[in-house]
């Protein structure tokens, strides 16, 4: 069986739904969610669900029995995220699967006092506690999601621009959809053990995001990059909760010191095609 945790999230519900369509029987995939009504959808496609909760070591190493891979969606308890997965690794180990996917994120350093640590150092945990553990990894370093931009930009980006604090830093972002068959790819095929993958999109500053903008809005589009703390002062004073603004500023930081640069990218080679591009998907998101 191919066990998806997490099943419930975009990224988990997107795996499965490519691992269909690549014809695996929907008996052979395994949805670990936390309430079994919540899978109710997967359930009535034939997809069999199983409840465990990352907090719950007894329930890990139940809903593991009779997994042969396993996919890790990485959790989003920031401050529990260490802890949490790694009573995954351990279930995983004492359950007898044999392989573990684990979705981390792209870096150019593992460096613990970057700008991004509060989101790096559980995957740095997770990653050193996976390769420990003796079971054949794969380690997918995630850029950060195309699907996010909209987030970071906010809703009046067309009339008030692009307002982010990453100097002319790039980073390599990649839809979701596209991170996700990779990753069903993968647990489709074989010879993936002990491989991390760079899975990242074409290099992208903000500056050419503003650029994009304008070309499909018609008018232009400007960019601002204000440091951090302008940054965070002013989305908090806009109504972004402060624990995002600040998220948000460590992000733009990281991209404006080049941390989230992909140096290459596997995503093409993984996927068999290009993966879609930003102004494509910008298109969609704001050519109406």
């Amino acid at each position: 069986m191919i066990l998806i945790t997490g099943a419930n999230g975009h990224f988990g519900k997107a795996t499965i739904e490519f691992l269909l369509q690549k014809g695996i029987p929907a008996g052979s995939i395994g949805a670990l969610v936390r309430e079994e009504t919540k899978g109710a959808a997967l359930k009535a496609r034939g997809v069999t669900i199983i409840t465990g909760d990352y907090n719950n070591y007894a329930s890990l190493v139940s809903a593991f029995a009779g997994a042969e891979k396993v996919l890790l969606v990485s959790g989003t308890e920031l401050e529990q995220r260490s802890a949490q997965q790694e009573n995954v690794v351990n279930a995983a180990k004492a359950a007898g699967v044999q392989h573990l996917l684990y979705t981390s994120v792209e870096r150019r350093t593992d460096n613990e006092s970057s700008s991004l640590a509060a989101v790096l150092n559980s995957h740095f945990h997770t990653e050193k506690a996976l390769k420990a553990s003796g079971i054949a990894y794969t380690i997918l370093r995630n850029n950060i999601y195309l699907d996010m931009l909209p987030i970071f930009l906010g809703q009046a980006v067309l009339e008030k621009g692009v307002f982010f604090p990453a100097g002319d830093g790039a980073a390599g972002f990649a839809l979701r959809s596209d991170m996700a068959e990779a990753t069903a790819n993968i647990l489709a095929g074989a010879g993936h053990e002990n491989k991390d993958y760079h899975i990242s999109g074409a290099p992208l500053s903000f500056g050419r995001i503003a650029e994009i903008l304008s070309d499909i809005s018609g008018k232009k589009v400007p960019y601002y990059s204000p440091d951090a703390e302008t940054y965070t002062k002013t989305v908090v004073e806009a109504g972004v909760p402060a624990l995002y603004a600040g998220l948000f500023a460590g992000f733009g930081e990281g991209i404006s010191r080049g941390e989230l640069y992909p140096d290459h990218t596997d995503l093409p080679a993984l996927l068999g095609r290009e993966p879609a591009g930003a102004e494509q998907y910008f298109r969609q998101v704001y050519g109406a």
